[in-house]
Formats: structure tokens, C-alpha cells, sequence
């Protein structure tokens, strides 16, 4: 009975593996560290560029059409976009969140006055100082904005019908929280990337505690993997996504791994990479494909992955994982 259900297990995951398929987004310009991708409603693709400084629009056909590049940010890292096509920008270190609508093309700073330190909670985000915004997230019904006040050691809010910002997580103080304490009285190592799910929960990502972390909608935090829970432990972790059944994608940068947290099992597994940093694409195996320090993960409505393997200068599409 055990050789028989192990068998059956190795075959589904088989079969799971060869269903996946790899393969390049097509863009007809060369990406300069893309970090961030988001998508809209005419089924356009948006790519921001850390090293590049450049927003891209891509249609399907892949033709580029570089929207804003230059001083207009500073080594920015994330991009949404909303219900209404608006478009929220990571401009990080000008230290401020940019929104610029997809019609018209008029930009509008959402959250940060530009100044580097911490101040601001309770008041109007706009006024707020913020210390390196390196990951932004919208909430599924899109009314409220998520940051990852990296340097600051918090994940911050803005409701976007008030603009007024809070703490969800983070006490300024660097540590490890304690479980079930309230997350924005705990402390945090570094907040690199955070994602919201619609049943209240913020999942905290952080890059040098190698960590995931929960803040569930009664505010208390919790430790989902920390070091020494999974082989091999997160190394350098820079983003995550929510997937379509509610599992955390984990971009793990310094693995070259892109790996799946199930919220159901509490289990990781491997979603794409080998562990061996490289180039190859294998087209029918995700997990033969060698990636150079992924740092961006999202998946698209229709439930395709997106992974920016910004050393590789490349983004790659993921099906059927």
C-alpha cells in the first residue's frame, strides 16, 4: 500500500511538471534590472526597471513604448496598478509612492514628502517621511496601499479614500517579533516586500531576517518560516505574491529560487530554479530553468507567473505551475 501511494504521488507530481511550461515575455527593447510588473485592463504589461529607471509599457505583440525614464525616479522597485488604471509606482529613494493615470499620463505623488526618516502616521501619507520604499501592494479591493518601509524596519498603510497613513507591522526596532504580540508594537528585521489577501491578512516578507511573517486582521503577527524551517532556508528573499488558491510565491533572490508557501499544509516547495544560478530556460520544466536572483514574482489573472529575473536582464512567464 505505500509503494502504491508513493508511486501515485511521484506520478501527479510528474505530471504536474510536465504541464508547466517556461518561456520568455516578449519584449522587443533590452531590460536594464526589471523589478516590478503589473498589468491592465487592454492587456497591456507594465515593467519598472530598478537599474534602468524606465517605465515600460509592452503591448501582447511585445512592442516596448517607454513611458517615463530618467529623473523622473530613483532606482524604483515596484508597480500596481488599480481598478480605476491607475498606476502606483516604488519610487525608492526619492523615498515616495507615484500614481499616474494610464489615460492621460498625469502623475500625482500618493505617499511620501521626499524627506528620509520616519513621521507622519496618523496624518496625511503625502506629508509622511518614509526610508526606502522597496515593495508596494494594493489590497484585493484596491482601496487601500501597502509599503514596505524598508530602512524604517515597518510595513505602512494608506487608505487611499482618506489618505491618512498607519503602521501595520514594525516598531521601528530591528528583532524578531514575538507571535501573537500586536504587530505594529513588534519589532522587525527588514520588511523587504508585503501582500495583502481579502480576508485581512498582510504577509511580511523580510530580506536579511530570511523570514515570512503574518499580520492577520486582528493585527497580531506571526512567524510562518523562519530559519531553519525549510531546506534550504530563504536566502535574500526580496518579493512575494499571493497566487490564485491563496498560496505566498516567494521570490528567493540569493537561492535563484522561486518557491510556494502553502497557506493550507504550511509546506514550501520549489516552483522554479534549480538553486544553481544560470540562464537556461528549460521550456517544459520550470524547475530545470536556472535563474540569476529573481526579484520580482506576480501572477496574473488568468493564474500565469510572471518572474523578473532581473540578473539575467529578463522577464519569464510561468504556466501551469
Amino acid at each position: 500500500m505505500f509503494i502504491r501511494h508513493f508511486v501515485v504521488g511521484l506520478l501527479a507530481v510528474s505530471a504536474a511538471a510536465l504541464a508547466a511550461t517556461v518561456e520568455l515575455l516578449p519584449a522587443d527593447i533590452k531590460f536594464d534590472e526589471p523589478f516590478g510588473v503589473a498589468f491592465d485592463k487592454a492587456g497591456n504589461t507594465w515593467v519598472i526597471e530598478f537599474k534602468g529607471n524606465r517605465l515600460i509599457r509592452l503591448d501582447k505583440a511585445g512592442k516596448a513604448n517607454v513611458v517615463a525614464e530618467g529623473s523622473a525616479f530613483r532606482e524604483p522597485h515596484g508597480v500596481v496598478i488599480n481598478h480605476e488604471e491607475q498606476i502606483f509606482i516604488a519610487d525608492t529613494h526619492n523615498n515616495r509612492v507615484l500614481k499616474m493615470d494610464v489615460a492621460t499620463g498625469k502623475t500625482s505623488t500618493v505617499a511620501g514628502n521626499g524627506e528620509k526618516g520616519f513621521s507622519g502616521d496618523g496624518g496625511p501619507a503625502t506629508k509622511a517621511a518614509f526610508n526606502g520604499i522597496f515593495a508596494i501592494d494594493l489590497s484585493p479591493k484596491g482601496d487601500m496601499l501597502y509599503i514596505a518601509d524598508l530602512s524604517n524596519r515597518r510595513v505602512r498603510r494608506v487608505d487611499l479614500r482618506s489618505g491618512i497613513v498607519t503602521t501595520v507591522a514594525g516598531n521601528g526596532e530591528k528583532g524578531v517579533p514575538v507571535d501573537g504580540a500586536k504587530g505594529a508594537e513588534s519589532p522587525l528585521v527588514d520588511p523587504r516586500a508585503v501582500t495583502a489577501d481579502g480576508k485581512g491578512n498582510v504577509y511580511i516578507l523580510e530580506r536579511g531576517g530570511n523570514a515570512l511573517r503574518v499580520v492577520d486582521k486582528a493585527g497580531r503577527i506571526r512567524t510562518l518560516i523562519k530559519p531553519g524551517d525549510i531546506t534550504p532556508d530563504l536566502k535574500g528573499p526580496k518579493h512575494l505574491c499571493l497566487d490564485r488558491n491563496g498560496d505566498v510565491i516567494i521570490a528567493d533572490a540569493e537561492n535563484h529560487l522561486v518557491r510556494r508557501f502553502s497557506i493550507k499544509t504550511g509546506k514550501t516547495t520549489t516552483v522554479a530554479g534549480t538553486g544553481e544560478k544560470g540562464d537556461r530556460i528549460d521550456a517544459a520544466n520550470p524547475r530545470q530553468t536556472l535563474l540569476n536572483r529573481p526579484h520580482g514574482v506576480f501572477v496574473h489573472k488568468d493564474g500565469t507567473l510572471y518572474i523578473t529575473d532581473s540578473y539575467n536582464h529578463r522577464i519569464l512567464k510561468v504556466r501551469g505551475f
